[in-house]
């Protein structure tokens, strides 16, 4: 109510929370989630909304970032998640800055369209960034500025007062579809993985996959899992990539790096180069782990037969079209 006396213009920018159901921890959501949300967001433009803001549980908000990205086709509004770290009944709650920075941005962006997630960017109540849905990624539990952009950098900083600072030239344009949006679901029965790279790794790690429909392999280094045999210690790796070979033909394995920052490069080790030869996906692109996820849900959920060459196409801006950003990564 407050924020509606502050910006009374934004009558027609849609919190979906009271749409859906609220009060429920965000590491509880599923992919019909994804889907309800979607076709409320449909609904709400097809009645001519100009923005929509999502209130969000933290622990999950950048996967649906990144599932509302993949989803909404045409999209030509600004569509912002916001959560908080702390409360709304603490005085140090984020809430209401992360909430007046998604309102002010989008009644001060009328060329923007696009999923992003607006949280605070530093630790003080001054300025909030407007994140890539897709480059999204919680980097604390607890702290304030806990979403950052990975490989990338944020689309824009808000300040308390509105002032809209752009640091991504190319949003800041009209880039608004003339499409009817279009709205692609996700099968709600599939069954993706996420398997960590480790030492003392066994065969029946991957095994107990057999009967997915995806796995993302989270691997060390530029893209590396324990394939290589050395001496009698490690007899277990020839059977690691038997399990893999086994898993590459029925399903895809796509690879990412469990560093966060930088990208998969299998090219350069022989570990890496029999990963290719296996048939895993991934190399040359710097997704995160939570995006690639949901990018291979998606995929299989609507173009089963052209997973392995859509999955390495840039299709919302996941992958990164310039150099990675070495300067700072936190």
């Amino acid at each position: 109510e407050e924020l509606l006396e502050m910006f009374p213009e934004l009558g027609d920018i849609v919190n979906l929370r009271s749409k859906l159901v609220s009060n429920m921890l965000s590491e509880n959501m599923r992919f019909s989630h994804y889907n309800t949300i979607a076709k409320e967001i449909e609904k709400e433009i097809k009645k001519g909304t100009d923005g929509i803001i999502i209130t969000h549980g933290t622990d999950t908000l950048h996967y649906t970032s990144a599932a509302l990205s993949f989803m909404l086709e045409n999209l030509n509004i600004p569509i912002l998640l916001v959560g908080a770290q702390r409360s709304s009944d603490r005085g140090s709650s984020d809430a209401f800055l992360n909430l007046k920075g998604a309102t002010n941005f989008i009644s001060n962006c009328k060329d923007y369209s696009g999923v992003s997630v607006c949280m605070h960017n530093n630790t003080e109540d001054n300025k909030c960034a407007i994140i890539s849905g897709v480059k999204a990624r919680k980097m604390h539990s607890s702290r304030r500025d806990a979403f950052k952009a990975i490989n990338s950098q944020p689309i824009a900083l808000i300040d308390k007062e509105g002032k809209i600072g752009w640091l991504s030239k190319n949003e800041k344009k009209d880039n608004k579809s003339n499409k009817n949006l279009s709205v692609k679901y996700f099968n709600e029965n599939l069954k993706i993985g996420i398997l960590k790279a480790h030492p003392q790794m066994f065969a029946e790690e991957f095994k107990m996959y057999s009967k997915f429909d995806g796995l993302i392999l989270e691997g060390t280094g530029l893209g590396h899992f324990p394939i290589e045999r050395y001496d009698e210690k490690t007899t277990e790796h020839e059977l690691i990539v038997k399990e893999i070979k086994k898993l590459s033909k029925k399903i895809p394995l796509v690879m990412t790096v469990q560093t966060i920052f930088g990208g998969v490069n299998m090219n350069v080790y022989s570990p890496g180069r029999t990963l290719l030869d296996l048939g895993v996906l991934g190399d040359q692109q710097d997704i995160t782990s939570e995006t690639a996820f949901i990018k291979l849900a998606f995929l299989l959920s609507n173009y089963p037969n052209k997973v392995k060459d859509m999955f390495n196409k840039n299709l919302k801006g996941e992958i990164s079209n310039k150099r990675l950003f070495q300067e700072k990564f936190l």
